[in-house]
């Protein structure tokens, strides 16, 4: 009789056990997936945000051409760029004399012979976005 209730025991013990791991792993398992759901939800929240901010490039690249065109509206562009800065949002540097780097210029058009790649102009300025590169800026490179 003593012999029984050792082995049920024992078979107890066991199932206790094996029904333990698998409650373990069952919860493993819930957090691995909780956890991807959370990055997919924080991916697609970046994806809108990154494609939000990208329809306001063009209404921003009319902006750069009437404070250049414009003397009056000047003072604008601090108050601009420092909105932009608050965003997130700053300008890819490519001022003329600038070195071409192909990460964040798009060159769409190459002059002169030389090693030397730099910025001759400005065609359409890039932007970073929460430290990734938005859109390349466009410009006319010179090699010298």
């Amino acid at each position: 009789m003593k012999e029984k209730k050792r082995e049920e025991k024992i078979d107890l013990t066991e199932k206790i056990n094996e029904l333990t791991n698998d409650l373990q792993r069952t919860r493993a398992d819930f957090e691995n997936f909780r956890k991807q759901v959370d990055l997919q939800k924080e991916n697609e929240r970046k994806v809108a945000k990154f494609a939000t901010v990208h329809k306001v490039l063009p209404l921003l690249d009319d902006l750069d051409r009437a404070i250049a065109n414009y003397a009056e509206l000047k003072p604008l562009e601090k108050s601009l760029d420092k909105t932009l800065q608050g965003l997130n949002l700053i300008k890819v540097e490519s001022a003329e004399g600038v070195e071409f780097n192909p990460d964040v210029h798009d060159a769409v058009m190459v002059e002169g012979e030389g090693e030397k790649e730099i910025i001759a102009e400005t065609l359409r300025p890039g932007y970073f976005y929460e430290g990734e590169i938005l859109r390349p800026a466009m410009v006319k490179v010179k090699k010298i």
